[in-house]
């Protein structure tokens, strides 16, 4: 269990699953019910899709008597994918709750964020990394050298490929990084366009199930520092904390359930389709989920790694200047 720390600021949060595409009401995030006008908050969040806790909280009503015991209720809206549109989203009061990286969050706050995040999951030692294809002639990071590889913009593909080379004492400026959308990025790496992809697990696994790819370097030889974060639209910590609370105490009561059955969080609504995992693929993310961390509230060790991911990002000039990220980190233990 991490140490607890009082955080500086509490302004600005959110991010727990990001999104493409955001509906509803915007603004509406009460409603009235009957004749005792009892508010029931609502709590945008975007689709999980087929897997992972929320997929299957939504599936099997949990998440809906969790929230419901603190006057609550989710509306689902757009679907999960990249943070930078869910970041864009709560600062539009459109989202409420998004996930994503600590290095897709810096970026994210350097531009006038309406959000902060409130709990912190280890970096994923085996499922992130660069990834090659069966057969090719990289054997190390050194290899990069004169090549070109995928990542995407700001986020954590371009951070594990600047990490990767700088441990490896490689230039940067060496090896090519081609800037594509992760979900645009597979059709590219297969047909050799790019001789590499920085990438984790989302989109790693389907690579290396297919038995086409490997990694040449994972998280733990990267030494990775990059956290996967929850976050809260800003307004809407200050307006409901217990709900936020409430959110925070399911989702680390079942990441941990998740880690000791992965099994049970895959393929939650259907086995079948472009959604299901299944085959070698299914195995590798049964065994990234295992080899994973769970979801925590965010301790003093926990800042002094987001400050080092901060530091680094200014230095490789990712961002114009170091983010302040400690101004936008929630003590969900304090929280009231």
């Amino acid at each position: 269990m991490r140490p607890r720390t009082k955080l500086a600021a509490l302004v600005a949060l959110a991010a727990l699953s990001t999104v493409t595409a955001c509906g509803g009401d915007p603004k509406g995030t009460e409603e009235k019910n009957g004749a005792n006008s009892t508010a029931t908050v609502t709590v945008r969040i975007p689709d999980p899709g087929n897997a992972g806790v929320l997929a299957r909280g939504k599936k099997d009503g949990s998440l809906d008597k969790a929230l419901a015991a603190v006057g609550a209720k989710v509306a689902w809206t757009g679907s999960a994918g990249p943070f930078a549109p869910a970041a864009q989203a709560m600062n539009a009061d459109q989202l409420d709750i998004a996930t994503g990286s600590i290095t897709s969050g810096i970026t994210s706050l350097s531009q006038s964020p309406g959000f902060a995040f409130f709990t912190a999951t280890d970096p994923d030692p085996v499922g992130e990394g660069i990834l090659v294809r069966e057969g090719s002639d990289i054997a190390s990071v050194k290899d990069l050298v004169g090549r070109k590889v995928a990542v995407n913009k700001g986020g954590t593909g371009e951070y594990l490929l600047l990490k990767a080379l700088a441990r490896a004492g490689v230039p940067a400026d060496r090896v090519e990084r081609v800037y594509l959308r992760p979900d645009q990025t597979a059709a590219v790496f297969n047909a050799g366009q790019v001789d590499a992809w920085a990438v984790w697990s989302t989109y790693a696994v389907a690579e290396i199930g297919s038995g086409k790819a490997h990694f040449v370097a994972d998280g733990t030889a990267i030494g990775s520092d990059n956290y996967s974060l929850n976050a809260v639209r800003s307004d809407f910590a200050e307006q409901h904390p217990e709900v936020v609370k409430a959110l925070y105490r399911y989702l680390r009561e079942n990441s941990a359930k998740e880690k000791r059955d992965p099994a049970a969080y895959l393929n939650v609504f259907t086995d079948a389709g472009p959604t299901a995992v299944n085959g070698k693929a299914k195995e590798v993310q049964i065994g990234f989920t295992r080899e994973g961390g769970t979801v925590d509230p965010i301790g003093a060790e926990d800042i002094k790694r987001f400050e080092t991911v901060a530091r680094f990002y200014a230095d490789q000039k990712v961002t114009p200047n170091k983010v302040d990220i400690a101004a936008h980190l929630l003590d969900i233990e304090k929280l009231s």
